[in-house]
């Protein structure tokens, strides 16, 4: 499947693009509004098919940025000080804005789409993928924005880790929309469709597993530090002189 070979491709390129992309992200956030401004172009019909080929496989149906978004959430999963995470939590919040502007070029053109329809019957399944995307869009306007790192000063740390939480809900809607868009297909017993479904199905319920299984690793790890430093004698004796004084 493409999708594949695009998240294998772009977690790649990410690490060994790291260096430039912490220290150039703006040259990347142009690239990608590049790509956007090209499909949206493509779409009018002012690109030749040998580039609409590629752009349509990457934004079209927003696998670009997808794989991007994967790459950001599965940072989670990995154990802090471990190799993975050393080299993809750095740039984080640098894919995670690229990711958010080629999602924009997808979005509008999706949106867009559904303008003149507006005034005419939309099945159920139709109205559902629509009512998701545009809690993605409201989502991804938040997300990206405070991903800034100026914007991210401006808030109190509290607050943006709670804001950020909900990165968590992007990607679970990012999922349901997927299902409601192939579920047509797939329930027609279409073989792309069918593929389609599973291959996400499974990324994102690893996904899920995996980050429930590091949370509780990492709930016990600091439960762990949190007995050993409370039975320490020294530090005992300190807290007992504290309490005293």
């Amino acid at each position: 499947m493409a999708f594949l070979t695009i998240l294998v491709a772009s977690a790649v390129a990410t690490v060994i693009l790291r260096g430039p992309i912490k220290r150039w992200p703006v040259a990347f956030y142009g690239l990608a509004v590049v790509a956007d401004v090209a499909y949206i172009v493509g779409i009018e019909g002012l690109l030749p098919r040998a580039v609409m080929g590629p752009l349509t496989l990457l934004m079209g149906k927003c696998v670009l940025s997808l794989a991007l978004f994967v790459v950001v959430m599965y940072v989670g999963v990995f154990a802090k000080g471990s190799r993975a995470h050393q080299w993809l939590k750095p740039v984080r919040s640098e894919l995670s804005i690229a990711a958010c502007i080629l999602a924009c070029g997808h979005m509008a053109v999706y949106l867009a789409s559904y303008v003149p329809r507006f005034g005419g019957a939309l099945s159920a399944n139709v109205l559902g993928a629509l009512a998701v995307a545009l809690g993605l869009l409201a989502l991804l306007l938040v997300l990206g924005a405070t991903s800034f790192g100026f914007v991210k000063k401006h808030m109190r740390t509290e607050s943006w880790k709670r804001l950020q939480r909900w990165a968590y809900v992007f990607f679970g809607l990012v999922y349901v929309h997927l299902m409601l868009m192939l579920a047509p297909a797939a329930s027609g017993g279409g073989e792309a469709a069918v593929a389609s479904v599973a291959v996400y199905s499974v990324v994102f319920g690893a996904y899920a597993v995996l980050r429930v299984r590091r949370a509780l690793l990492d709930r016990r790890s600091a439960a762990g530090v949190s007995v050993s430093v409370s039975s320490d004698p020294a530090i005992s004796e300190l807290e007992t002189k504290d309490c005293a004084a």
